[in-house]
């Protein structure tokens, strides 16, 4: 019995050091004093001697184990050791350090090339602001110069005041340019041979002579001569030679696409088109507002928007994957209208009930990927998909730059630091070679083919193709052929201001894949992280919906969103026809606006005259209780045949005011879409309208993404 006992300590001790000596990612946001998240603060662990920066949000990620030490350390700020212990996350609040209280630090921000026509010039541009930058320091005492974390898109420095607020644009001090007030941007354009004199005031000293607007501090400048004394903003721009940034990226691509119109039952009965769990674009607009740009209207697809929230509908209780949902309410942007909403809920498989996995990492490693937002926000972002791994699944990784090459063959996902380690030797250079890279990977893939597996090819790139097959209808051809492989597509992709929206979109479409935009690492975490099992395991494929609409009832309707996805009519018993894939515990949402029967509108067309050979009737039967009938078509992940579900949506509508959270939250993001992409089929673009039904339908928002969006629509007036 004894002897029994001391084999289950020795065990439980054996466990107890496998558990300590594993390696995991750990995570948190570090913030000051006043709780507002510090960005580019240093976590170092002490034991690797690796290390990883914050993001603007203050938040990190980086790989430790039981028993490491973590460092953070921020200039103005004590530093912080905190030991690893059994949680995964560690937040931390930084102390200012009282002995550099008074110092100015200015962090520069270099500016993308994409945002000049003239990208030698931009270059050139980059290189005299940050010798100028390093040419202020010593003009006041305690100036310190930061590199960009690149996390951020500004185009001009950012300054912040020791003692009066964080670093943050949004504390930004007040600047005084030989008595003229100024912009950052100006500020950093000055030649510091020309500085006379730098000055900083500070609480009473800057609000006592400029008032409320230097709450924030005051940085004086006086230049030898006073040479841009009185000039006009404008004038300072010219005489400083600073180019105006444009509105949208100019390098950037997105397909351009026109609203669906609405559409009568008695001339066109049925509406078909494919699902579509995609969320790029939402978070590819947020990241437009965040960065204070104008969002691009094709860059908005409000299908997408609203699926990128996830709505409380119920598993389904039948042998089908996934469960149907309909409600109809009052339209909040045309108030004699009225909204469908469709919603499907995907079975929630398991964990450990999942297939095995056969995962083939795609990496751009080209010369477009070096940016801080781009290769190492894609490695850290792998590392989070790695974590998720079990040791049944398999990674092998394929990067592309002028060639395409294996840098890992096939790996036991139980071999974390292994993958890691390949992760982190990946470097960025060179042109790319798309093309090449999709042959090598869906090769790997197929060469290494689980039968019944999850078997998938993750693509991460801006999208940048320009080696190779390059153009969009190369890309389509090429999927498409991939496609018959049975390997599934995830499209992640990254950057701004040469990212290729649309090669992203088509990949995705066309190659049995669903497609996201990584905007920071709180994206990576959630898509392939808290959300990895719908992000990377299909429960059902080529899901298709077609409904016909009751004439007694609706006079004409139009599908809000989905115009990539539509199908016709004839294309949804054509199993021949692709569609799109839903996820473990996924939710899919669509909407319909209507113009019930004896409304008059303004978006109605013409009816036109009888036919004169043709005659359209209307079904004698009685179907006053029926508003529409409502089919799917899906296959299995490994089936070749669809199956088909049919349900009627009873002629029963609810006010808003008394429709569920769902209803209200996903009409208040389609109106912003629809808002965003100055749709001439809305009545009411009001901002505070919008906010408003949001506000009423935000519930079971855990992750805080709905009030996230809330912020957004009241951040984006002073846009758009």
């Amino acid at each position: 019995m004894k002897s029994l006992k001391l084999i289950s300590s020795a065990i439980a001790m054996l466990i107890c050091f496998v558990t300590m000596a594993q390696e995991r990612t750990i995570s948190g946001i570090v913030s000051d004093e006043t709780k507002q998240p510090l960005p580019g603060v240093t976590v170092l662990n002490q034991t690797t001697k690796t290390s990883v920066y914050t993001s603007f949000d203050g938040q990190y990620n980086i790989q430790a184990k039981t028993g490491d030490m973590l460092v953070f350390s921020f200039i103005g700020y004590k530093s912080q050791s905190q030991k690893v212990q059994n949680s995964n996350t560690i937040n931390i609040k930084l102390l200012l350090d009282n002995q550099t209280l008074n110092e100015v630090v200015v962090v520069g921000y270099g500016v993308s090339s994409s945002e000049y026509e003239d990208r030698n010039y931009a270059r050139a541009e980059r290189r005299r602001e940050k010798k100028d930058a390093q040419a202020l320091k010593g003009k006041v005492a305690g100036i310190q110069v930061q590199n960009s974390m690149g996390y951020s898109a500004m185009p001009s420095p950012t300054v912040a005041i020791r003692g009066t607020a964080s670093v943050s644009p949004k504390n930004e001090p007040m600047y005084i340019i030989d008595g003229v007030p100024a912009k950052a941007n100006q500020m950093a354009k000055i030649n510091p041979n020309d500085i006379d004199n730098v000055s900083v005031l500070k609480d009473k000293d800057a609000t006592s002579i400029y008032g409320s607007k230097a709450s924030n501090g005051v940085v004086v400048i006086s230049t030898k001569n006073e040479i841009y004394k009185n000039l006009s903003e404008k004038e300072l721009d010219k005489k400083l030679n600073i180019m105006p940034l444009p509105t949208e990226p100019t390098q950037e691509d997105y397909d351009a696409f026109v609203e669906n119109a609405f559409e009568s039952p008695k001339t066109a009965p049925l509406s078909t088109f494919s699902i579509d769990v995609d969320n790029a674009s939402y978070t590819n607009i947020r990241r437009f507002l965040n960065n204070g740009q104008q969002v691009p209207k094709d860059a908005v697809r409000v299908e997408e928007m609203v699926n990128f929230f996830k709505y409380t509908y119920p598993q389904p209780k039948n042998e089908h994957p996934f469960s149907i949902n309909t409600e109809v309410s009052d339209s909040p942007w045309n108030t004699n209208n009225k909204i469908l909403k469709i919603g499907l809920q995907g079975k929630n498989i398991p964990t450990n009930d999942l297939p095995a996995s056969n995962l083939v990492f795609l990496i751009d490693v080209s010369g477009s990927m070096s940016d801080m937002n781009k290769l190492p926000l894609l490695k850290q972002s792998m590392k989070i998909l790695v974590n998720e791994l079990r040791a049944k699944d398999k990674v092998a990784i394929v990067v592309y730059a002028g060639a395409a090459g294996m840098v890992l063959p096939p790996t036991s996902g139980d071999e974390k630091k292994t993958i890691i380690d390949a992760l982190d030797k990946l470097q960025s250079g060179g042109s790319t070679a798309g093309g090449a890279g999709i042959e090598l990977a869906y090769k790997t893939a197929t060469e290494n083919f689980i039968k019944g597996g999850n078997n998938r090819v993750i693509l991460a790139t801006d999208g940048d193709f320009n080696v190779g097959s390059s153009s969009n209808s190369d890309m389509e051809k090429l999927i498409e052929e991939k496609r018959k492989t049975g390997v599934f597509l995830t499209c992640l992709g990254y950057g701004m201001g040469n990212y290729k929206d649309s090669k992203m979109e088509i990949l995705a479409d066309k190659g049995n894949g669903n497609y996201a935009y990584i905007d920071n690492i709180q994206e990576a975490n959630r898509f392939l992280g808290k959300e990895f099992k719908g992000s990377m395991f299909a429960i059902a494929k080529d899901v298709k919906i077609q409904i016909e609409f009751n004439p007694k009832q609706v006079q004409a309707y139009r599908l809000i969103g989905y115009e990539n996805r539509k199908l016709r009519p004839e294309d949804f018993k054509n199993d021949a026809i692709d569609a799109g894939e839903l996820g473990s515990n996924h939710t899919v949402t669509a909407l319909y606006e209507i113009i019930p029967t004896g409304v008059k509108s303004d978006y109605l067309a013409e009816q036109p005259d009888p036919l004169k050979y043709t005659k359209t009737e209307t079904n004698s039967n009685n179907y006053s209780n029926e508003l529409a009938t409502i089919k799917f078509r899906y296959k299995k992940p490994d089936g070749d045949k669809s199956i088909e579900m049919v349900q009627v949506i009873e002629n029963k509508s609810v006010a808003l005011d008394k429709a569920s959270d769902d209803m209200k939250f996903s009409s208040a993001v389609a109106w912003f879409g629809l808002k965003l992409r100055d749709s001439k089929l809305i009545a009411d673009k009001s901002s505070e309208e919008i906010v408003k039904l949001a506000k009423q339908g935000n519930s079971n928002d855990g992750e805080g993404y709905k009030a996230e969006f809330i912020r957004l629509v009241e951040t984006s007036k002073q846009y758009n």
